[in-house]
Formats: structure tokens, C-alpha cells, sequence
């Protein structure tokens, strides 16, 4: 039977309480209809559960990275991608307004780094007030951070920054040994310290255990702050990487994540990212159901294929939801 104070803690979104492995696993091994009773109440308290925000993310530089991270295509460990120089400030600029046409109310921007260069630091900084100026918030991953570049992001107007930590601390160095866990949390407090919003999930299907998804969740909770954005990524098993042929992720154990990021984290927003194309109507009607409320669009996803406009806006008018609207600065 499910323990009296992590029930208590659940029901009310409760972050007073430090959140363990065995009282996290409690809720996830619930029986699925009650698992998903519990989150999507949490949810329909937080938010409106018939909306869903709506992000474009741009590649502003593609492959070369120095990490080994195993799941990605864009390491300079891995084979087949050629690697790009930053994009110039003019063709993030028209990117973004595309974006903006399509319904996206963020927009994000990522590139393969191990960590920005102080000569890329301007042109960064030109690409989060360009964006911005349109009315849409400004996200960027760029690789770890110290907490100088994080102040200089933060006073050019940045509004997220995302930094994933992947999956549990016990199951990190079998997906990457560049860097550490410690190093990914560093940034992250970095990012925090300097006010900038924190985006922070990580990846299911590069060979973890529940234990290890469950404990992710667990690290990402506890943290001071939990992130604002818990984006949950499907692995999509990319060529020439390490982990091009891991075994699939069952699908109800993807949801059951969804629904106990949504029951740990009530107030963040969950994000259905990376592998939604392997992602059936109903597996994704579910996860909304469960408490994700955020997805990004567009036909790619950094290096992988994302579902694309068409798809997503047939899907959210089936399920009667509506995407988030842009607030446009200086109007009510």
C-alpha cells in the first residue's frame, strides 16, 4: 500500500519534502489508471490541461562536439555528420519568424559544444535580443557554462537555458565519459544563480533501468529549484552512434515517467521532446493526459525527424486542445 506521507506529497504538489528512490518508485508502480487519476489531477490544478505550448528549435551549429555522448549523432566520436560553423545572425533571425508564423511561442537554440568560446559569446548574445525583439521567449543550449557566460546570457535577455542531465548519476558514465554528473549540475546551478529560467530533463532508452529514469526524476526534483521545463526525450537510435541499436522504450513505461515528472514537479512544464515520430496518436494523447504540456514542432529536431505541423495540429484539433498564445510584450 502506498505510504500515507508520499500520497499526502503527490496529492498536494508538495516540494517541502525531499523526494527519495523507494517513495518516487511508490507512485511510478502504482496501477496505471491510478498513476494517471493522480498526475492529471496535479496537472488540471497547475495548468490547463487542454493547452499545449508549442517550440521551434534551430541547430545554429551542427556536429564537431568533443564530448562522446552515446546517443548523439552530432559528437565528433560518432561517424556521418559533417560539422558546421555558426550560423549567421541574419538567418537565425528568419528562422525565427517562421517559427513565430507557425505558432511556436519559444524558440530555441542549440549547438554543439562542449561549452561556448568567448569569441562565439557576442554573436550569441545578437542572437537572444534578435529573437526576443520578435515577442518570443529564448532558449539556449550551448553545452556547460561558467557562471560569467551565465551572467553575460542572462543580461542579454535570455530566458531558458537547457542542460539535460541525461539519465541517473549510477548509469551517467555508461552514456558519457567526457564529463561528469557533477559537471551537468554545476551549470545548472550556475544558470540558476544568474536568473535564468532552467530547463533540465533527460533521455529514456539508451539502456537504463526504471530505476534509473525513476532516479533522474529523483535528482531533478531535489535540486533547490526544481527546472521550470522537464523536457522527457525518447531516444531515437541515430546511425553511426553507440547506442544505434538499443532496445525500445515500452511505451506504457514511457507514460508512467510522464506522469511522475508531472507528480514530482507540479508546477514545471513537461515536455514531450526527441521521439515523438515513433510515438503513436494515442501514446502522445496519453502523455498529455499524464501531465506533458509542451512539444516542440517543425519536420526536424536538431539532426532527427520530428513530426511536423501538419501532424501535431491534426492531432491537438482531434483531441479538441489548443496551443498556447503568444503574449506579445506591452499588451494585455
Amino acid at each position: 500500500m502506498l505510504k500515507t506521507e508520499v500520497a499526502k506529497a503527490a496529492e498536494r504538489g508538495s516540494a517541502e519534502s525531499r523526494w527519495t528512490l523507494d517513495s518516487a518508485r511508490e507512485l511510478y508502480d502504482l496501477p496505471f489508471n491510478d498513476l494517471l487519476y493522480r498526475s492529471h489531477g496535479i496537472h488540471r490544478a497547475n495548468f490547463d490541461p487542454n493547452e499545449v505550448q508549442l517550440s521551434k528549435l534551430l541547430n545554429i551549429k551542427t556536429g564537431g562536439c568533443p564530448e562522446d555522448c552515446g546517443y548523439c549523432s552530432q559528437s565528433a566520436h560518432a561517424s556521418g555528420l559533417v560539422a558546421s560553423k555558426l550560423m549567421k545572425l541574419d538567418d537565425v533571425m528568419s528562422e525565427a519568424r517562421k517559427a513565430k508564423e507557425s505558432g511556436a511561442t519559444r524558440y530555441c537554440m542549440g549547438a554543439a559544444w562542449r561549452s561556448p568560446k568567448a569569441r562565439d559569446e557576442a554573436a550569441i548574445v545578437a542572437m537572444v535580443k534578435g529573437v526576443k525583439s520578435l515577442g518570443l521567449e529564448t532558449c539556449m543550449t550551448l553545452g556547460m557554462l561558467s557562471s560569467e557566460q551565465a551572467e553575460t546570457f542572462a543580461d542579454a535577455g535570455l530566458d531558458y537555458y537547457n542542460h539535460n542531465v541525461d539519465t541517473s548519476e549510477r548509469f551517467y558514465p555508461e552514456v558519457i565519459t567526457t564529463r561528469s554528473f557533477s559537471d551537468r549540475l554545476e551549470t545548472l546551478a550556475h544558470v540558476r544563480e544568474a536568473g535564468i529560467k532552467v530547463c533540465s530533463g533527460g533521455i529514456l532508452g539508451m539502456g537504463e533501468t526504471v530505476d534509473d529514469r525513476i532516479d533522474m526524476l529523483v535528482t531533478l526534483a531535489n535540486l533547490p529549484e526544481p527546472p521550470e521545463s522537464v523536457p522527457i526525450n525518447l531516444l531515437i537510435p541515430m546511425p553511426g552512434t553507440r547506442m544505434a541499436n538499443v532496445d525500445p522504450v515500452d511505451p506504457i513505461e514511457f507514460i508512467r515517467i510522464i506522469a511522475l515528472a508531472r507528480l514530482m514537479m507540479p508546477a514545471s512544464s513537461v515536455r514531450l521532446t526527441a521521439g515523438r515520430t515513433a510515438m503513436s496518436d494515442e501514446m502522445q494523447a496519453l502523455c498529455f493526459f499524464a501531465g506533458a504540456n509542451s512539444i516542440f514542432i517543425g519536420d526536424t529536431l536538431l539532426t532527427a525527424a520530428n513530426p511536423g505541423n501538419d501532424r501535431d495540429s491534426n492531432l491537438l484539433a482531434r483531441l479538441g486542445m489548443t496551443a498556447t498564445s503568444l503574449e506579445i510584450p506591452g499588451e494585455c
